[in-house]
C-alpha cells in the first residue's frame, strides 16, 4: 500500500496545518480559517482511513491460512475496493480542490462549427452536475450567429467542483462529420476550457476603479432564470491586465457589476498565485493556440469513435456516452494519471 500514498508528507502537512491554527490570530480572517480546518479535516480523515487499512491488510495477512479462499477472496476484494476510495481521496487532496469553480469555453477559428463544438462541451458539463449532484449557474453566455456558443461562462458549485474538474482546462478537439455542411465533409473543430477555483478569500487584491473600463450591453444568451431585455449586462476590462469579465446572470445592472468584479478578483488573485506562488502546476495555463498539436483531447466521432486524453493516455470507444455527461470514470482516471 506504501507506494501510492506519501504518508509521511501527509503527516508534516497535517502538522504544520494545526500549528497554524493554533495561533493566537487564527480566527481574525474567519473565511481563511475554515478553509485551513476544512483541510486539516480532510487530511487526518485521509491519514486515519490509511492506517486503518493498513491495520486491515496486516490482519488478513495473519488470517490468510485460516480463511477459505472465497473468503479470502472477499477480503482482498473488499480491501482493494476500500483502497481504491482512499487513492481517490488523496489525488483530490489539493489546496483549492474542495472550493466551487468557474468553467469557461471559447470556440477557436472555424466558425459556426466551433460555436456548435463549444455548445456541445458546455451540454456535456452541465449533464455531467447533473448526473452527480452539482448545479450550476450561466454567468454569460453569447450565442453563436447561426448555432452554437460565442463564450460561456459557469459556475459550478458543490464539493470538490475544482479538484474533479480542473484537469479539463486545455484545448479540446472534435472530429466529425459536419451537420453544417450539404457536402457532408469531415471537420475538425477546437474549443478552449478554462477551469478556475472560486476563492473564497482572495487577499492582497485590491482593484483601483481608474483601472477599469466598464461597458454595458444587451443580454444575448440564457444567463440564468429571469434576463430581462435591458441593458443589464456587464463587461469589465482590467486595463493593466487586458482581464476581460462577462456578466449576465442578475437582473440588475449593478448586481451583475458587483458579481463581475468578485470574478474579476478571482481572476487577479489567481494571477497572483501563480506568479508569487509558482502554482502553475495547479492553475494551468491554457493560453495555447487552438490549433492542431495544442489539444489535451480529441473527440472523434468519424470515422471511427474514440475519445483520448493525450496527457493521461486514457481512451473511450463511446464519445457519445462521455459527450451526455458520462465522464466521472475520465475524470478520476486523470486524477491518478496527470
Amino acid at each position: 500500500m506504501g507506494g501510492h500514498f506519501d504518508i509521511p508528507k501527509l503527516k508534516d502537512k497535517l502538522e504544520a496545518l494545526n500549528q497554524t491554527i493554533n495561533r493566537d490570530n487564527f480566527w481574525q480572517d474567519i473565511n481563511n480559517a475554515n478553509n485551513v480546518n476544512k483541510e486539516y479535516t480532510n487530511i487526518k480523515k485521509t491519514i486515519d482511513n490509511y492506517e486503518e487499512l493498513n491495520d486491515k491488510l496486516k490482519m488478513i495477512k495473519l488470517l490468510k491460512n485460516e480463511l477459505t479462499e472465497e473468503e479470502l477472496t472477499k477480503e482482498l476484494d473488499s480491501l482493494s475496493n476500500e483502497i481504491s476510495d482512499l487513492e481517490k481521496i488523496v489525488h483530490l487532496n489539493g489546496p483549492y480542490d474542495s472550493l466551487n469553480c468557474y468553467l469557461e469555453i471559447h470556440p477557436g477559428a472555424g466558425g459556426t462549427e466551433s460555436c456548435d463544438w463549444a455548445s456541445m462541451i458546455l451540454r456535456m458539463y452541465e449533464k455531467f452536475c447533473e448526473k452527480n449532484n452539482y448545479t450550476y449557474d450561466v454567468i454569460y453566455e453569447n450565442k453563436g450567429d447561426e448555432a452554437g456558443l460565442k463564450a460561456v461562462s459557469i459556475l459550478i458549485k458543490g464539493y470538490m467542483a475544482y479538484g474533479y474538474l480542473k484537469n479539463e482546462s486545455g484545448v479540446h478537439r472534435l472530429v466529425r462529420i459536419s451537420p453544417f455542411d450539404s457536402n457532408k465533409r469531415r471537420h475538425t473543430s477546437f474549443a478552449s476550457v478554462i477551469v478556475t477555483p472560486e476563492f473564497t478569500n482572495t487577499p492582497n487584491i485590491e482593484i483601483n476603479e481608474a483601472d477599469l473600463k466598464i461597458d454595458v450591453f444587451h443580454s444575448s444568451g440564457a444567463g440564468g432564470q429571469s434576463v430581462n431585455t435591458s441593458n443589464s449586462a456587464v463587461r469589465i476590462t482590467h486595463l493593466p491586465t487586458k482581464i476581460v469579465v462577462n456578466c449576465q446572470n442578475e437582473r440588475s445592472q449593478l448586481k451583475n457589476k458587483e458579481m463581475a468584479i468578485k470574478i474579476l478578483k478571482n481572476k487577479l488573485y489567481e494571477k497572483f498565485l501563480e506568479e508569487e506562488d509558482k502554482k502553475k502546476s495547479a492553475l494551468k495555463d491554457t493560453s495555447k493556440d487552438m490549433a492542431f498539436g495544442s489539444q489535451i483531447r480529441s473527440y472523434i466521432l468519424e470515422p471511427y469513435k474514440l475519445v483520448k486524453d493525450n496527457r493521461s493516455n486514457y481512451e473511450n470507444n463511446d464519445p457519445d456516452k462521455l459527450l451526455d455527461g458520462d465522464i466521472l470514470e475520465m475524470l478520476e482516471y486523470n486524477l491518478k494519471n496527470i
